[in-house]
């Protein structure tokens, strides 16, 4: 007997099970979403280490599969600013629009996103979805490594995107914090905790590709790749979440407002999904992330381990 086909599901917590999308695989209005891009060593020049570069994980989609009916959606130019000043810079509300219905997405669509790596390219989409009004997406836990491991069904080849009828935002620009309110939580003028995602040796400032090294002064460290559990890919939960954001929890003032950023505004969006999922609420991504801070000279960076 063929599993029943549900014909709008609706998700309500930001994370849903592979086998809560299993068990929808074909349904009316769901979207599924493939946004994996891979981090590539930085290239060099001679000078230095110029930067990350970032490969698109469109080819890997076409050619080693992905989950039966997902669209690729193109976080390097289609779901970022092009014209940015940096790599992924957040699209405006037209931009966000037009990329969300490229790929079948309006108001009335339940979407669901992973990646083929630890979730935070899958959590950025997540969080321009959700920075931008709508509510009806969720990350996949364990990603397209989870899917895979449990022998789920795949598919190759590109998938057509639904028809669509168009994608309207409903802006929240409290989800985002810019250079200046960084500048102010340093001062001590602002009450908000620092939530820095990097590496912990890009923490120390004794590793990393920026010309410049370490991380925003009164910062507490929350790597990403620290909020999946290594064996399965899967999001921690329960206790185990609750320890690794303790010491982010513990720095937050009276406004209970938590600043998440990284290095690109990526793993920033892993570390807010796990802090919302813990009952955070009062969360936000600083968009320019250290690829502004630290282009700034003026823009203090502390470096403990150097």
């Amino acid at each position: 007997m063929s599993s029943p086909v549900f014909s709008s599901p609706v998700v309500s917590t930001p994370v849903v099970s592979t086998q809560w999308l299993a068990d929808h695989l074909g349904s009316d209005h769901l979207v599924i979403l493939d946004a994996t891009v891979f981090a590539l060593a930085p290239s060099t020049t001679e000078t230095g280490a110029a930067g990350p570069r970032y490969l698109s994980g469109r080819d890997d989609y076409l050619s080693k599969g992905h989950i039966p009916g997902a669209v690729f959606a193109d976080l390097i130019d289609v779901f970022s600013d092009p014209a940015g000043d940096y790599d992924f810079s957040r699209p405006s509300a037209k931009l966000f629009e037009a990329a969300a219905a490229s790929v079948g997405i309006d108001n009335s669509t339940t979407v669901v996103v992973y990646d083929a790596v630890v979730g935070q390219w899958a959590a950025r989409i997540w969080w321009l979805f959700r920075s931008f009004g709508y509510d009806d997406v969720a990350v996949l836990d364990g990603g397209l490594a989870k899917w895979h491991a449990e022998t789920r069904p795949f598919a190759t080849g590109g998938t057509r995107p639904r028809a669509a009828d168009g994608f309207t935002t409903t802006p929240r620009p409290e989800l985002w914090v810019d250079k200046s309110f960084i500048e102010s939580i340093v001062a001590g003028e602002t009450d908000a905790a620092l939530v820095c995602s990097v590496p912990p040796a890009e923490f120390a400032g004794t590793a990393g590709a920026r010309p410049r090294a370490g991380h925003i002064p009164g910062s507490i460290s929350l790597p990403a790749a620290g909020l999946v559990d290594p064996t399965t890919n899967a999001f921690l939960r329960g206790d185990e979440l609750n320890r690794a954001i303790a010491p982010a929890v513990a720095a937050v003032g009276a406004s209970g407002h938590l600043v998440t950023y990284c290095g690109g505004g990526i793993a920033a969006a892993a570390s807010a999904l796990a802090l919302i999922r813990a009952g955070n609420e009062h969360v936000s991504i600083y968009d320019g992330s250290l690829n502004e801070w630290a282009a700034d000279a003026s823009a203090p960076l502390s470096t403990p381990g150097r």
